[in-house]
């Protein structure tokens, strides 16, 4: 089959299309013909080798990037049910193999897709809507509350922006790399526009924020430290701009008297079955139009480098979709 390897770390360049095996499903396990793959920002970090120890290392052959597909199942392993075969489903296939024409995932990772919804429009909305849902909830959000989305152009981002405001936020703050995204994101529920600075580009803007969640992440993390109110809440759940820098907790402690925290969040913390109870009714609520899958371009499976250059380059609004 074909799939997209990186053979070398850096640029987009270090990636090409190669004929490897068609996966074999273990015990557990299942593979999946491939309708849509998604293409994030935890593809391109990898890719970059900025993940370091927590991304997978570089094999002497190369590595096949990607977290999420949609398609059909074709083979299930033993101890899997037969009654999968031939289902459209989503799924997570960790943090490699999913750029291929086929996929190898193991049968807790997958979802069925509701029949209003296309493979497509499931891996724009797969680990984002999840990640930003739980993010919110990491970072204690309640009614009422003013919210910032540092990086909202993503997909994680449009999610939580209209999770937050739909879940009754009294301001929504976005920071965005250009006014015509910031319009685009006030459709799905953004009150204030901020540039990448965290500086208001329209009208005035809440004094402090309850909650700030940060996306990019990078040397910029102190900063915006700034910006929490009294008793404020930042949850990092990307490093898009890479870790924040080693004394950001200075910044932190010289607020102390403010009562200021600071969490990470990653789905790996949440429970397997209430991920994919909460996976199925988005899914279910996207397929209503209750909740948005934006796509910024779908793009052929040797197109792939080109998609993660418009990455590199700040051009992706909402996520890009490979086909086979």
């Amino acid at each position: 089959m074909r799939a997209v390897s990186i053979r070398t770390l850096g640029s987009p360049d270090g990636m090409e299309v190669v004929d490897v095996r068609t996966p074999i499903p273990g015990e557990g396990e299942v593979v999946i013909r491939t309708a849509a793959i998604g293409v994030g920002g935890v593809d391109a970090v990898i890719r970059r080798g900025t993940l370091g120890a927590l991304g997978p290392a570089l094999p002497r052959d190369g590595l096949v990037p990607g977290s999420e597909v949609a398609g059909t199942i074709t083979a299930v392993g033993a101890g899997v049910e037969a009654s999968w075969l031939d289902r459209r489903v989503w799924a997570f296939t960790g943090l490699s193999g999913g750029y291929a024409e086929h996929a190898l995932a193991r049968i807790e990772n997958v979802t069925p897709l509701p029949a209003g919804l296309t493979p497509v429009d499931a891996v724009a909305l797969g680990s984002a809507a999840p990640v930003a849902h739980f993010a919110l909830r990491q970072a204690r959000f309640a009614e009422g509350e003013s919210v910032l989305i540092r990086g909202a152009a993503g997909s994680i981002g449009i999610a939580a922006v209209e999770i937050a405001a739909r879940a009754g936020a009294r301001a929504v703050a976005v920071t965005t790399s250009s006014a015509e995204r910031g319009e685009r994101l006030r459709a799905y529920g953004a009150t204030h526009v901020l540039d990448r600075d965290g500086n208001s580009t329209r009208g005035p803007e809440p004094a402090g924020f309850d909650v700030i969640v940060d996306i990019v992440a990078g040397p910029a993390v102190p900063s915006f430290l700034t910006r929490l109110a009294p008793n404020g809440r930042l949850v990092l759940v990307g490093l898009v701009a890479g870790p924040p820098p080693a004394d950001f907790g200075t910044a932190l402690l010289s607020r102390f008297q403010r009562s200021l925290s600071v969490a990470t969040f990653s789905l790996d913390t949440v429970p397997r079955a209430d991920l994919a109870r909460l996976r199925a009714d988005q899914f279910e609520a996207a397929a209503r139009g209750e909740l948005s899958a934006v796509v910024h371009a779908v793009l052929p499976l040797e197109a792939a480098a080109d998609a993660h250059r418009r990455m590199d380059a700040g051009e992706v609004f909402g996520r890009i979709v490979l086909t086979p």
